[in-house]
């Protein structure tokens, strides 16, 4: 399958030294790990969607092990920053990497081709319901999760680090 084409860039190469020394340990669960291998070697043509919803790529640090995680995690974007919605579909625990952003906020989003470097912080208050609004607009069951779940959901905003802006604006291939 040909690779697609797009711009390479030294704060790329940066970003993936930053992984590149640390192992990655796929996810425990087949459905996830099958779909991050997809997407990231098909920059997302393929695996790219959940019930038809696109998704992107959130790649982190363990809290715990310092090892590389990533998940795909619905696309909620707008003007450059993400929403990281800790549903865990209505669980009643946060999930796993929800703890992983709270002790490494600097993480890695691949965008179907583009990837940014950009930094997780948790929202409360107006700041929270705002994204609230976003969040639901994009995923229809974020209401019946919050329902269900028995806790307060987080809600992280990844955004581009502002003491290094041009390094997470920039966009190129993921490395794989």
């Amino acid at each position: 399958m040909e690779e697609p084409s797009v711009m390479t860039s030294p704060d790329q190469d940066l970003a993936s030294e930053q992984y590149a020394a640390q192992q990655y340990v796929a996810s425990s669960s087949e459905r996830v790990r099958d779909q991050v291998e997809r997407y990231e070697a098909t920059g997302g043509r393929e695996g790219g969607t959940l019930e038809g919803r696109p998704v992107v790529i959130l790649t982190m640090t363990g809290a715990a092990t310092g090892k590389v995680r990533k998940i795909p995690v619905m696309r909620i974007e707008r003007d450059g920053t993400y929403l990281a919605v800790a549903s865990a579909g209505g669980a009643p625990s946060h999930p796993a990497w929800y703890h992983n952003l709270l002790a490494n906020p600097e993480v890695r989003v691949q965008d179907r081709t583009t990837v940014h470097r950009l930094r997780a912080r948790e929202v409360f208050g107006a700041e929270k319901a705002k994204a609230w609004q976003l969040a639901e607009s994009r995923w229809p069951h974020f209401p019946e999760y919050r329902a269900k779940a028995g806790r307060e959901i987080p809600i992280l905003l990844l955004e581009p680090d502002r003491g290094n802006e041009r390094a997470s604006a920039t966009s190129t291939r993921s490395p794989t």
